[in-house]
């Protein structure tokens, strides 16, 4: 009887060393998983600060090389980018894009009547038609030298594309200079073409673009 009640208690007692084994080794396996998950997370948070921190240098360096930085780092583009910042383009210019401008010298803004000039169309009461005028300069894609010069000889001397504004330019060829007509019928050269930029290119012109 004794040693039946001993056997009793014995098998109590595994039962209750099996039951605490088990429990001890779920706590184990769940303090790994959690640990495991907290890894797992901090790695994460890790490469997904990397990827911000590369992404945020590209951006810098795309802007340091943009087409706003570009004018600005030419000292016959000052006008063309005080214009560009008081119309609040200089950041549609500065981002990942693609864009031509045709960026018209300090001496083109010079040569536009006392009613015209960047004095005046730098008023606030001013600011939608130089945005419109400054719109008119750019057109969406690039467009080097070389690819407009076979634009135009593929339709036959005159090749007609729009800007972003919605207006229209015409580029003509004599000898072997790119001339530009703008909606009033006026002409302007470019005197120095394919300025890379970061976000398209830069053709510099001699006059400025007028829409009607």
């Amino acid at each position: 009887m004794k040693l039946r009640k001993i056997q009793n208690l014995l098998f109590v007692g595994i039962a209750i060393l099996a039951l605490s084994s088990c429990k001890d080794q779920a706590k184990i396996d769940a303090d790994k998983k959690a640990m495991e998950e907290k890894v797992a997370m901090e790695e994460a948070n890790v490469k997904a600060e990397e990827i911000k921190m590369k992404e945020e240098a590209k951006q810098k360096e795309l802007m340091s090389t943009s087409i706003t930085a570009v004018a600005s780092n030419n000292a016959e583009l000052s006008t063309l980018v005080s214009a560009v910042k008081a119309a609040n383009l200089d950041k549609m210019l500065s981002e990942p894009g693609s864009y031509t401008v045709f960026a018209p010298s300090n001496n083109a803004f010079e040569k536009l009547p006392k009613k015209m000039s960047i004095a005046e169309l730098g008023k606030p009461e001013n600011k939608e038609l130089l945005t419109q005028i400054l719109q008119y300069h750019v057109v969406s894609g690039v467009i080097t030298s070389d690819k407009l010069v076979a634009a135009v000889k593929g339709a036959n001397g005159k090749y007609t594309f729009t800007t972003v504004g919605g207006k229209d330019i015409t580029a003509s060829l004599t000898g072997d200079k790119i001339i530009l007509k703008d909606e009033k019928g006026n002409k302007t050269e470019v005197v120095l073409g394919n300025v890379k930029a970061s976000n398209g290119v830069v053709h510099v012109i001699n006059n400025v673009l007028l829409m009607k």
